[in-house]
């Protein structure tokens, strides 16, 4: 059996990324039925730094070999909507003196998918020409944002280009609980069943 691509060293998995996404197949969503073309890239948590190093490169050749991509970074997206909403400064002041949960309640308010995340992430695209979406962040905004509640709200915005969901975790499948993103790898309640992982996608 041939091993799992997502295994392997990190350059053999950037070859394979930069191999799918600039394939013909990949950005013309063809074989995805009546699917949505989202696609989750999942990598061993520990590996985050190097990753990320990956994705930079990665997304450098395929603006070289002419696949444009718009990159949004959840944690990077929070802090503007935190900061248009004139709370920035008042989250990192309650931080010291407020407990997790109190604060985590207010941030998942502010930051709630369906009413402010999502619609930033569709102006942004809507302000873009791009040929697929990159989706990086997903471990920085835990717990306040959780990946399969972005996911299921993007799924009417995000239909004409492929996403990709850098996720630091694995994405499962299994007969008796279907699929879920297990997010470092620990935290299994995230169910989602629409994505693809690209790891076993072909060029």
């Amino acid at each position: 059996m041939k091993k799992d691509i997502a295994a392997r060293p990190v350059q053999e998995r950037l070859q394979h990324l930069f191999s799918v996404i600039s394939g013909r197949r990949f950005l013309e969503k063809q074989g995805l039925g009546n699917e949505v073309p989202f696609f989750i890239c999942p990598y061993p948590p520990e590996e985050s730094v190097e990753m990320d190093r990956m994705r930079r490169s990665l997304v450098r050749q395929l603006e070289n070999a002419g696949v444009r991509i718009l990159e949004i970074d959840l944690y990077d997206l929070s802090v503007e909507i935190l900061k248009e909403r004139g709370i920035w400064d008042r989250i990192l002041k309650m931080e010291t003196s407020t407990s997790k949960e109190e604060l985590n309640e207010l941030l998942q308010g502010v930051l709630d998918p369906k009413a402010n995340l999502v619609p930033a992430i569709a102006a942004r695209m809507a302000g873009a020409e791009f040929d697929v979406l990159f989706i990086s962040g997903v471990g920085e905004v835990f717990p306040c944002i959780r990946s399969h509640s972005v996911l299921n709200n993007l799924q009417s915005t995000a239909k004409e280009q492929p996403t990709v969901m850098f996720f630091p975790g694995a994405y499962t499948h299994s007969s008796e609980s279907g699929a879920s993103l297990d997010l470092f790898g620990r935290l299994h309640n995230d169910k989602y069943y629409r994505a693809f992982n690209i790891f076993h996608c072909e060029a």
